[in-house]
């Protein structure tokens, strides 16, 4: 087997890998050993700008193949016809926490998906959750902010947090589901994946229809309890990691199997709720889940950071047939994740293996840090021009549609659109049982008991009285827990 030659970065082959060039056996070291200032400047360049959100994951390459037709649906290319199949790239992540924290923490999980169809890359970025905390992009720095550290003792805070949620009642139906055990699932696989946001597909008589997405996992739902989780963190703080990595690698390949909800614009016109409000859910039994698809997961990457850390999704790396609707969190997403992978890997992010678009990209985009001239070469960068032969095509063209109003304001965002109770109340009453909710409630009162300050009963009676308003039992028993007393009697006239 021949051996491969030791090189610097430019290919040159070199023999002094672990001592530097001296005057003497002890004299000083050499301006001139390249070798060492080449290695000590790239090391020092190793790290990126972690992510502001989603910086601990885990991800790994696989294929999804359409099982079922929706052509009636959407004409992109990739569900015309059963059968169908991609390579995909999917990441999961812990939402709160830096690179370094542990992957079992009581977080929402991000679940972010990369398709690399025939008509381009699609990303499905989205949850283990089908809701969120809030429903406008505007509030999300805000809402961060009290997920992170707190300037002053650079500690995470309760009181941070539990304050941000009880001024924004449309963070509860969130709130419940975190703080259940859902909110400490065991690893990534035993988790579904939801799109969350209301999107569209266009079908090839150009009618559109709103559309969620649903991945739900074939290893079976498996969560933590809270003290399994807590001692999970100090014995194996990168316990996600380590499972998906050991089942892909021993030939267990996880699968998830797609679903799409539907809903006709006539229906959303007439839904009781506003059906692009991110904190709420589409009842299944008014609006089924239709099967689509299969997700597998079954190669991991070689490089955990060329393809784990440099991976760059979006909700606006959509494909025709495939579109976004007026969901005020999804608007605010198609600027702000691009704008994130423009700051973090360049404007030149998508040349990137694993960001790449493995089929044809014609455009005229040039230049900046770190650009890969391979695919155009010495091809014009201007448009139009006498010299190529690339020409947009109508069939392509952008979905027409008239607004509901022309009227431009700052509209309130809860205004006709105040049921922030309805759905928590539901989840807990029918989704789930009575070791479910004896879960989240000790989940609850543990959380809310590091509420500390001068405005903590403030706070603490604020929150209570958003659950009792999503149910009576729910407000009554974390006030007990809390050692809060509640006149019983009042409280049966809360909702």
């Amino acid at each position: 087997m021949s051996k491969d030659k030791l090189t610097n970065a430019v290919g040159s082959p070199y023999f002094e890998h672990q001592d530097s060039q001296t005057v003497g056996p002890r004299g000083p070291v050499l301006l001139q050993d390249f070798i060492l200032q080449e290695n000590l400047a790239h090391f020092v360049r190793e790290r990126i700008p972690e992510r502001v959100v989603h910086a601990k994951g885990t991800g790994a390459y696989g294929k999804f193949t359409v099982t079922h037709d929706i052509t009636k649906y959407t004409r992109a290319k990739l569900f015309s016809k059963v059968g169908n199949s991609c390579k995909m790239f999917a990441r999961f992540s812990t939402v709160g926490g830096e690179k370094g924290s542990a992957d079992t923490e009581r977080d929402p999980r991000g679940f972010a998906l990369k398709f690399y169809t025939e008509d381009g890359n699609w990303d499905l970025v989205g949850n283990n959750t089908p809701v969120f905390f809030i429903k406008d992009s505007k509030k999300f720095p805000d809402f961060i902010h009290t997920q992170k550290r707190q300037p002053k003792t650079n500690l995470k805070s309760a009181t941070m947090m539990w304050d941000f949620w009880s001024f924004n009642p449309e963070s509860l139906h969130q709130v419940l589901i975190l703080m259940s055990d859902r909110g400490t699932p065991h690893g990534y696989r035993h988790m579904h994946g939801f799109g969350s946001h209301t999107f569209s597909m266009i079908n090839a008589q150009n009618e559109r229809t709103w559309v969620k997405f649903h991945f739900k996992t074939r290893q079976g739902i498996k969560n933590f309890t809270n003290e399994e989780a807590t001692k999970m963190k100090g014995e194996n703080p990168d316990f996600a990691q380590e499972d998906l990595v050991n089942a892909i690698e021993a030939g267990d390949f996880p699968k998830w199997t797609l679903y799409i909800q539907t809903m006709t614009e006539e229906q959303a016109k007439e839904f009781r709720w506003n059906p692009f409000d991110v904190t709420k859910v589409w009842p299944h039994s008014e609006f089924p889940l239709i099967e689509v698809g299969e997700m597998e997961l079954n190669e991991i990457p070689v490089n955990y950071f060329a393809h784990v850390e440099q991976a760059a999704f979006s909700p606006s790396h959509l494909v025709d047939g495939i579109s976004f609707s007026p969901d005020k969190m999804l608007q605010g997403r198609l600027f702000s994740y691009p704008d994130a992978h423009r700051y973090r890997l360049g404007a030149n992010s998508h040349l990137l293996e694993v960001n790449r678009c493995p089929f044809a990209v014609n455009n005229y985009q040039r230049d900046g840090f770190m650009a890969d001239s391979s695919s155009y070469k010495d091809r014009p960068n201007y448009y139009p021009n006498s010299f190529d032969n690339v020409n947009p095509d109508a069939a392509y063209k952008n979905f027409e549609y008239e607004l509901d109003s022309n009227h431009v304001a700052n509209f309130n965002r809860n205004e006709n659109d105040d049921d922030h109770y309805t759905q928590p109340g539901l989840l807990y009453t029918k989704a789930m049982n009575a070791d479910d909710r004896n879960a989240m409630i000790n989940n609850i009162i543990s959380s809310m008991s590091g509420i500390s300050g001068s405005h903590r009963d403030l706070i603490i009676n604020r929150q209570l009285c958003h659950f009792f308003r999503a149910n009576i039992e729910l407000g009554m028993r974390v006030a007990q827990g809390l050692q809060i007393n509640i006149d019983a009697n009042t409280m049966n006239h809360a909702k």
